[in-house]
């Protein structure tokens, strides 16, 4: 079978972390063609979604001291041509957020594939449907107390109402850019909400603080709706965040009963809407973000637990 990827730059992805190179390596060890395009490459002619596809082949990185190791020209590149994306089995969507205008032309040519001939995953649709906070608003049993607003009156009556103490996320940020921990008593409070919501232009996330958050955040990944494996993401120093991209610690966890009730109230919904690999972050048994766009966690959750979701992923996809 043939699988396109579509990335950024793939000199600028770290093998040992990305699970759009894990899922690559899984395609190419389970004997299927990989290729790869970027979204600058990709247009639509006489109604076919095209790319310039390059084939690529990897070198597996390999289990070192508590981390995966890679060799220094970890691909290589084939020669590039400009063809149709349902010439391939399965397109898989992995531009890293956040989700720009450019990022949402790209969803607009992916819907120009043939569903019949090729599978898109994430659906191109469901991307747009899912911003990855506001997503998760309408699983209420499972989310936290939370409001969506640019209103620093309204804003600062809810964190007051929660006991003072809230988390304000960004809708639009990703890898814990731009999350803020807010307290009443803080005389910054009403700058922070002014700066966060662009002088009350735009709205934020805010939702009740958890102390659970200094014994993890947890990154579970979804296969069409199944959940397949987790990892735990530690806050270190003094950072109250636990994002593996500010420094979060990685352990290995173990799935709950509350956690699977959350990913079975979930499941009917990410397969209407085609999200077929996501991640979805929890707090002391709350979800706290849907991330569709390219949800990692991968090569921590291999390592952690010797398994390889990458195939699963791939297995699923040639069933």
């Amino acid at each position: 079978m043939k699988f396109a990827f579509i990335i950024d730059p793939i000199a600028k992805l770290d093998p040992g972390h990305d699970s759009s190179v894990a899922i690559m390596e899984a395609a190419q060890e389970l004997g299927h063609q990989v290729y790869i395009t970027e979204a600058q490459h990709m247009g639509v002619v006489a109604g076919q979604a095209m790319a310039y596809l390059n084939p690529v082949t990897l070198v597996p990185v390999t289990l070192g001291d508590n981390r995966w190791d890679a060799v220094a020209d970890w691909y290589t590149l084939g020669d590039t041509q400009w063809q149709p994306l349902d010439t391939m089995d399965a397109v898989f969507m992995r531009l890293d957020p956040p989700v720009t205008v450019p990022y949402l032309y790209v969803t607009y040519i992916l819907d120009y594939i043939d569903p019949v001939k090729t599978k898109v995953i994430n659906s191109p649709r469901g991307i747009r449907a899912a911003n990855e906070k506001m997503y998760a608003l309408q699983f209420i049993g499972a989310i936290p107390e939370t409001i969506v607003s640019q209103d620093k009156t309204v804003i600062r009556e809810t964190v007051e109402k929660w006991g003072g103490e809230a988390v304000l996320k960004p809708l639009g940020g990703k890898a814990g850019e731009g999350i803020l921990f807010l307290s009443s008593r803080d005389r910054n409070f009403n700058s922070m909400i002014e700066i966060s919501t662009k002088q009350g232009q735009e709205p934020v996330m805010v939702q009740t603080y958890l102390p659970a958050a200094k014994d993890g955040d947890k990154r579970i990944i979804l296969l069409n709706g199944e959940p397949q494996g987790a990892v735990n993401r530690i806050p270190t120093g003094k950072e109250f965040r636990g994002n593996m991209a500010v420094g979060g610690r990685t352990a290995k966890v173990d799935i709950t009963e509350r956690e699977l009730e959350i990913c079975k109230q979930l499941a009917p919904t990410l397969q209407r809407d085609g999200l077929y690999f996501v991640g979805i972050d929890i707090i002391g048994g709350y979800l706290t973000e849907v991330n569709v766009t390219s949800p990692t966690g991968i090569r921590e959750i291999d390592r952690l637990n010797t398994v390889k979701l990458g195939h699963q992923v791939i297995e699923w996809l040639t069933k």
